[in-house]
């Protein structure tokens, strides 16, 4: 049995080797996720662990804030004295040190990275652990002196002698380079500019007594936790925040992770859908197989062999066909893993490919996914091979299934399709967010079982009416493509639900993101008041002298500031909740379209008052005039009167989870330092919007991170993000069709191996060649189709349900893109012409009377 096994896998190589692709795709995304991530976190490890100070003391701060605030929190400088006298230390160094500073050239060109890395402006102080060196010019020496690393220098052609102007907090400053800093160690892809510490201090923090941490090294023979025992014992906990080297390091690749994590859980989710649809194809391929075997299968079991034989014969080509997949996979994810490589590097991280990480847990999961998966779609083929009896050997039809009746499918999908109906209906009635969530999902996943299972039930009423013109427009041979797809509705259900799969994702998700971008411009028209929004486009606040610049501009009536400042509210049900809130100016009615269930803004601003969404409100039991402790950054405390309750969609809100927000006075109290977010600016009378447009992108010509944004931009800005998500869905979609263009390819080969006497016989009885491949290229269009119909069907389905639980998040509105469904349907009809050409063209060739003759 085994050497008949071997040279059955040996006879249909050609045959499986389009199942394999499937399995080399899912293992390659699987495998060059992993590496990849392996890689970045080893070298990243490296560079955190030999640049991190033995103990590190850090300003305080147990508020974070998805939303940057634009104030840096400082230590005393002067801790770095008191510390050199803790005994164990060595050495202490002062940092001085702004993250996501805009820095430019003298044509107001940013020389930061334009990849979402950070511009850090930061002291030179030299240690041992210093990740760069100086290699050309001198050190900086006193105020507008600087030095820049040297990849930025090289990206954006800044030489020693330029001239650059720091955008600070404290206000604009011009520097010098006066030499250059070449990275030792992995460049994490940020741009890097170093002033003496003085002048970093000052420039950068507004004090020279200021500092953003403390450096200690550790004396001789004193271990990183011991140094920082005493360091607490001197300073105390509750004030700073103390850490060794290794939890820093801890820290900084907990902060990279989040960036690894996309990255991993994107790519996974490629492996998934690739898995996903494999399964069918590999399900189709082997059914075919085994259906064209049942001579070959009844002949064995008339020798002797025994159903359990039978079955582990085709569960050992399974495993042949997972465990080359596999092996080809994890060459190709290490392929791929060296691909992001090389593109993270050309967008200035630069890693080493010859530092790549292929740890052992890489090739365990490759092996797991890859052979597992063709096991598991391979064992129900099996088990229907095992059945075929010793009497098929003398039977002259070789096709199984196709008159077996589909009741077991109706019943079973049916009461699945029941379930996921109702889990579904339950997520558009609920009014919970979270139950809503998990009714969606558990709707979505019982809703595409049961499709799946019900899919050959649906091939004949719907396939008729898809070719229903083919008889009239095609004649004869329309007729006939049309029955053949009919012929046996289990494989064509098979066939089209790989199609199937990738589309329902894709209407859901594009159902999904046009209703978000209807609900989105609907709540900004009816919201936004102000001429103009004013913010950088990557939505990090911007110094002071830029809020001066604007308030000076002809033409500029109204500004009103917004800020933002992460809080911890104390609620009187007794949940102590943290978010993020927002400040105003006192003439925000002017410039939004605010709606209150209580109060007014003129109260939400008042000094010592705050607003808050009345959903919440009602939630945690709070009333208007209730006191609220409130904590802000670096332990400020106070109680804030809620003094009006805002009734706005949740996207409408100008805070975070809350809508919570409060006059300029609280904020500046409470965070000093802290920068602008965004201005809404108005015109002044007499001046018309496209005059003051030019005069304020005139004004800010300075300061390029900042953008000039009407309704008509703002609209586009939330369009291009939400367009994000929508691109990697439509890159799904686009490995999804390549592996149902293998399946559709894969079935129509196998189906004209199977039919070939019967094309023999129309070939001589005077179908010609190009008739024969119209036929086969009409019945794969009808295939695709037919995918493309269930699928889209199904995604619309799920689409209205998302959209049904964005609704308790405030987007109410439903948009259809019937465009996008329009054009996959069209789409889907080229696919299966595509995938038809090289079945039709195999069939076109063969010799007629080899074809008539063919056993």
């Amino acid at each position: 049995m085994l050497k008949a096994t071997l040279r059955s896998f040996l006879a249909h190589k050609g045959r499986l080797l389009l199942s394999a692709l499937a399995v080399v795709l899912s293992v390659a995304f699987v495998a060059g996720s992993l590496i990849f991530s392996d890689t970045v976190t080893r070298t990243f490890d490296r560079l955190f662990a030999s640049t991190s100070a033995d103990v590190t003391v850090e300003p305080k701060n147990d508020l974070s804030s998805q939303i940057p605030t634009g104030a840096t929190q400082t230590v005393p400088a002067s801790l770095a004295e008191r510390l050199a006298k803790v005994d164990g230390v060595a050495a202490t160094h002062v940092d001085a040190a702004v993250e996501n500073a805009t820095v430019v050239d003298s044509e107001h060109e940013s020389v930061g990275p334009t990849t979402g890395a950070p511009t850090i402006v930061t002291n030179w102080e030299v240690t041992e652990r210093s990740p760069v060196k100086l290699t050309s010019g001198h050190e900086p020496r006193g105020d507008g002196e600087a030095l820049l690393d040297a990849d930025t220098a090289k990206k954006k052609h800044v030489r020693i002698d330029d001239t650059l102007t720091v955008q600070a907090q404290p206000g604009p400053f011009k520097v010098r380079i006066v030499g250059i800093a070449t990275f030792t160690t992995t460049n994490p892809g940020a741009a890097l500019i170093f002033l003496d510490t003085p002048t970093a201090q000052t420039r950068l923090l507004g004090s020279p007594a200021a500092a953003t941490s403390i450096s200690v090294d550790a004396a001789p023979g004193v271990g990183d936790a011991q140094l920082k025992q005493r360091i607490a014992a001197e300073l105390g906990t509750k004030t700073y925040d103390l850490k060794t080297a290794e939890e820093q390091a801890k820290s900084a690749a907990a902060q990279l992770g989040g960036f690894l994590d996309v990255i991993k859980y994107v790519m996974l989710g490629f492996a998934g859908i690739a898995v996903l649809v494999g399964v069918f194809l590999i399900v189709n391929t082997f059914s075919m197989l085994i259906a064209q075997r049942t001579r070959e299968l009844g002949l064995l079991r008339a020798l002797g062999a025994d159903r359990r034989q039978v079955r582990r014969s085709v569960l050992t080509e399974a495993l042949l066909l997972g465990l080359v997949g596999s092996t080809l996979g994890l060459a190709a994810g290490i392929g791929l893993a060296l691909g992001l490589i090389k593109l993270m590097t050309a967008f200035g991280m630069n890693l080493k490919s010859t530092e790549m990480v292929i740890g052992w847990a890489t090739p365990v999961s490759a092996y797991v996914v890859g052979v597992g998966v063709t096991f598991v779609a391979a064992y129900l083929p099996a088990r229907r091979a095992a059945g075929v009896s010793p009497m098929a050997a003398l039977a002259d039809a070789e096709v199984a299934g196709v008159g077996r009746p589909l009741r077991v499918r109706a019943v079973v999908g049916t009461v699945v399709g029941a379930f996921g109906a109702a889990a579904l209906a339950g997520c558009a009635a609920s009014s919970k967010t979270s139950t809503a969530a998990s009714l969606l999902g558990l709707g979505v996943v019982l809703t595409l079982i049961a499709t799946v299972i019900a899919g050959p039930l649906l091939v004949r009423p719907v396939i008729r009416v898809l070719g229903g013109a083919f008889p009239a427009v095609f004649g004869s041979v329309g007729r006939m493509s049309q029955r053949n797809a009919l012929r046996n509705p289990r494989r064509t259900g098979a066939t089209a639900a790989a199609l199937m799969v990738g589309l329902a994702l894709v209407g859901g998700m594009s159902v999904a993101s046009a209703s978000m971008t209807k609900s989105f411009d609907h709540q900004i028209d009816k919201t936004l008041g102000a001429d103009f929004v004013i913010q950088n486009s990557n939505f990090v606040p911007f110094p002071q002298d830029l809020t001066d610049k604007v308030r000076g501009t002809q033409g500029a009536g109204l500004v009103v500031r917004q800020r933002f400042t992460p809080v911890a509210v104390r609620l009187p049900d007794g949940k102590r909740i943290e978010t993020t809130a927002a400040a105003y100016d006192p003439r925000l009615d002017d410039v939004a379209h605010v709606t209150y269930a209580q109060g007014n803004t003129a109260a939400a601003l008042g000094d010592g008052h705050i607003a808050m969404d009345v959903k919440f409100a009602r939630k945690h039991h709070v009333r208007l005039g209730s006191v609220i402790p409130v904590e802000f950054p670096a332990k400020r405390k106070t109680e804030l009167t809620v003094a009006a309750l805002t009734d706005q969609d949740a996207a409408e809100g100008f805070g975070m989870q809350g809508g919570l927000y409060f006059g300029f006075d609280t904020i500046e109290r409470y965070l000093p330092g802290g920068q602008d977010s965004a201005l809404y600016v108005n015109a002044a009378s007499g001046t018309g919007a496209d005059q003051l447009r030019a005069r304020l992108e005139k004004t800010l010509d300075p300061y390029p991170q900042a953008k000039v944004l009407d309704q008509a931009d703002y609209k586009k800005l939330i369009h291009d993000q939400i367009a994000v998500l929508l691109y990697l869905v439509y890159a799904l979609l686009g490995l999804a069709i390549v592996i149902a263009v293998l399946g559709v390819v894969n079935t129509l080969a196998l189906s004209v191996v199977e039919r070939t006497r019967e094309i023999g016989l129309l070939r001589a009885i005077g179908l010609a060649r190009r008739q024969l491949r119209r036929m086969i290229r009409l019945e794969s269009v009808v295939i695709a189709v037919f995918g493309a119909v269930l699928g889209l069907a199904l995604g619309i389905v799920w689409g209205v349900c998302i959209q049904q639980v964005l609704a308790l998040q405030g987007m109410k509105s439903l948009a259809i893109p019937w465009t996008t469904i329009i054009a996959v349907v069209v789409g889907s009809a080229v696919v299966g012409i595509v995938a038809a050409l090289l079945p039709a063209l195999r069939a076109s060739r063969m010799n007629v009377l080899a074809a008539i003759a063919h056993e």
